[in-house]
C-alpha cells in the first residue's frame, strides 16, 4: 500500500501536490486507521516527545511495564517491538509512515499487548501522522531549538508539539479491566464496574517550556523535577489536586551508570552512563505512578535494563595491544547525539570519566537539517576533546565535504590545527579506523550522530547498509588480530 501511493505521489505536479499536501496528509492517515481496523482503541496507548530523551524514554517505560507483567510494544527512533519481535529501527524516521505504525499498533493487538508507545514527532505531528491514533498519556521530556529550519522557527517547532497536545482532547476515553487490557464498556454500569483510562500528561517541570505544555486540558497531570534545583516555571499550579509533583534527588553517577532517589527514599541504579538519564529514567517512573504500579516494582523494572542501543553505548577493547600494531585497552563509545545540546550532556558524562585523551568522530546531516549547527557542534568537540576527526553522516543530496568543511570550521576556531589534531576523512569507517589507530590505552573513543541507525543516507534516495557499532567492531577485531602476529613474532624472535 505505501508502494502504491508513493508510486501515486510521484505522478502529481509539484504546486498542486503543495497545495493538497494537508488533505493529502490526513487522508492518509484516515486511510491507515481504517485499513488497519483503528488498533489504537485497543490499547493504551503512550506518545513520547521532546527535542532530547524521547527514545532512552520509550525504551525505558517499555521495559519497565514489561518487568511488572505488562506486554508493551513500541516504536522509536532506535528500535521496533511489536509485542512479540524486537528490531532496530531501519527506516530512517523516528515516526514512521502512517501505514507502517498502524500495522505496528494492529500486531501489538494482535500479540496481546496492554500498552504500546509512540515517539512522536514535531514534523509527524506537522504531517497528521498523530491523527487517528487513540493515545491516553502524553510525556513531554523537555525542549530547545532542534529542526527549526524544517518548522521555519523556533516557536513553530514548539506549536508542532503543541498540537499533540492539543489533540489528547479529542481522543476517546477507554476502559481497561485490571490487568490493563482494555475492554468494551456497552452501558453505565458496565462503565462504572471497569477502570477508566484517564488521559494523562506527564512533563518535564526543569524544562522552561513546560508550562506551554500543562497548559494544556488531561484529566491527570504528572510532573517530575529535581530536587532543591530551582524550576524555570513559574505559572504553573502546583497546588491543582490533578496534578501530582514526583521529586528526585542525590543524583551520582560513575564508570558503572547512575544512581537516584526517588521521594526521597527509594534509590534507583541505572546501568545507563549519563547524568541526565535520572531525568529519563523518571518519565518511566511517573508513568508506573500513574498506572498505580507499586514504585519497587519501577525499581525493579528499570534496573534490569543493561544498556540501550546506540545510546551511549559501550565498546570496549578485551586487550592491551603494542603500541607498533595499534594501541588498544581503550573504550568506544557510540551515541546519536547529532546536535549540540545532546553533545554537551554527553561531554558532561564522559568528561568525568577516568581516561587519558579523548577522540571524537562526528559529522552532521545534509539535506537542509538545521546548518546552522554543523559549525557548533565542530567548536563544541574542538574544546572538549582533544583529537576531532569529522567525517561523513547522512549528506542526504549535499556534497558531504561540504559538510565537513562547515564543522571542521568550528573545531578550527577552537584551536585545533588540521592534520595534528584535526582531521577530515570522508568515509566513515576510514575514520573509525583512524581514531582507533590513534588510540592508547586509557583513551575514550567518541563516535557521536548516528547511534544504532541502519543506513548513511546519499544522493537520490540512496541508502548503504550502516551500524557505526559493528564497523567499530570490526576494526577493533582487526587492530587484535593485527596485535597478536605482531606480539607472535616478537616472541619468535
Amino acid at each position: 500500500m505505501d508502494r502504491l501511493l508513493h508510486i501515486i505521489k510521484k505522478y502529481i505536479p509539484v504546486k498542486l501536490f503543495k497545495a493538497l499536501q494537508p488533505a493529502y496528509h490526513f487522508l492518509l492517515s484516515l486511510i491507515a486507521s481504517v485499513w488497519y481496523g483503528w488498533p489504537s482503541n485497543k490499547l493504551i496507548v503512550i506518545g513520547v516527545t521532546g527535542t532530547t530523551g524521547k527514545t532512552t524514554s520509550v525504551y525505558l517505560i517499555a521495559k519497565m511495564l514489561t518487568s511488572a507483567g505488562y506486554k508493551t510494544g513500541f516504536t522509536s527512533t532506535a528500535i521496533f517491538n511489536d509485542g512479540q519481535t524486537e528490531w532496530l529501527n531501519n527506516k530512517k524516521m523516528t515516526m514512521a509512515g502512517r501505514f507502517f505504525t498502524q500495522k505496528m499498533l494492529k500486531k501489538m493487538v494482535k500479540n496481546n499487548c496492554k500498552y504500546a508507545i509512540v515517539e512522536t514527532t514535531s514534523q509527524g505531528v506537522e504531517q497528521f501522522r498523530h491523527k487517528f491514533i487513540n493515545y491516553d498519556i502524553l510525556i513531554f521530556t523537555g525542549l530547545y531549538p532542534e529542526h527549526i529550519e524544517a518548522h521555519g522557527g523556533f516557536e513553530n517547532y514548539k506549536q508542532a508539539k503543541g498540537k499533540l497536545f492539543s489533540h489528547l482532547q479529542q481522543c476517546k476515553t477507554k476502559y481497561a479491566n485490571d490487568k490493563k487490557q482494555v475492554v468494551k464498556a456497552e452501558n453505565g454500569f458496565k462503565k462504572i464496574q471497569a477502570n477508566r483510562v484517564k488521559k494523562t500528561i506527564i512533563a518535564n517541570l526543569d524544562d522552561k517550556y513546560v508550562d506551554f505544555f500543562l497548559s494544556f486540558w488531561a484529566e491527570e497531570k504528572f510532573i517530575y523535577t529535581k530536587k532543591n534545583e530551582n524550576s524555570p516555571t513559574s505559572e504553573v499550579k502546583l497546588t491543582n489536586d490533578k496534578t501530582q509533583v514526583v521529586k528526585y534527588g542525590d543524583v551520582k553517577s560513575n564508570k558503572t551508570g547512575v544512581s537516584f532517589k526517588v521521594k526521597d527514599n527509594t534509590t534507583i541504579n541505572l546501568k545507563q552512563l549519563g547524568e541526565y538519564n535520572a531525568a529519563n529514567a523518571m518519565t518511566a517512573v511517573c508513568l508506573g505512578l500513574s498506572q498505580k504500579i507499586n514504585l519497587e516494582k519501577i525499581k525493579i523494572g528499570l534496573e534490569k535494563i543493561k544498556s540501550i542501543p546506540g545510546r551511549m553505548e559501550l565498546i570496549t577493547s578485551s586487550k592491551l595491544f603494542s603500541s607498533k600494531a595499534g594501541a588498544g585497552g581503550w573504550t568506544i563509545i557510540v551515541d546519536y547525539a547529532f546536535e549540540p545540546e545532546a553533545l554537551k550532556k554527553i561531554y558532561s558524562t564522559i568528561l568525568k570519566l577516568e581516561h587519558n585523551k579523548i577522540i571524537h568522530v562526528l559529522g552532521s546531516a545534509g539535506g537542509g537539517r538545521d546548518i546552522a549547527r554543523r559549525p557548533k557542534i565542530g567548536g563544541l568537540a574542538g574544546k572538549k576533546a582533544d583529537i576531532v576527526i569529522v567525517t561523513n553522516e547522512d549528506p542526504y543530496d549535499d556534497d558531504p565535504n561540504m559538510i565537513i568543511a562547515q564543522v571542521a570550521v568550528g573545531a578550527v576556531n577552537a584551536g585545533k590545527k588540521e592534520n595534528e589534531n584535526l582531521f577530515k576523512i570522508e568515509d566513515r569507517r576510514e575514520a573509525i579506523k583512524k581514531a582507533l589507530s590513534l588510540a592508547e590505552t586509557g583513551d575514550i573513543v567518541l563516535i557521536t550522530g548516528k547511534g544504532c541507525e541502519q543506513a548513511i543516507c546519499i544522493a537520490a534516495g540512496k541508502k548503504i547498509k550502516w551500524d557505526d557499532r559493528d564497523v567499530a567492531r570490526e576494526e577493533l577485531k582487526k587492530l587484535e588480530l593485527k596485535s597478536e602476529k605482531y606480539m607472535a613474532k616478537i616472541k619468535e624472535n
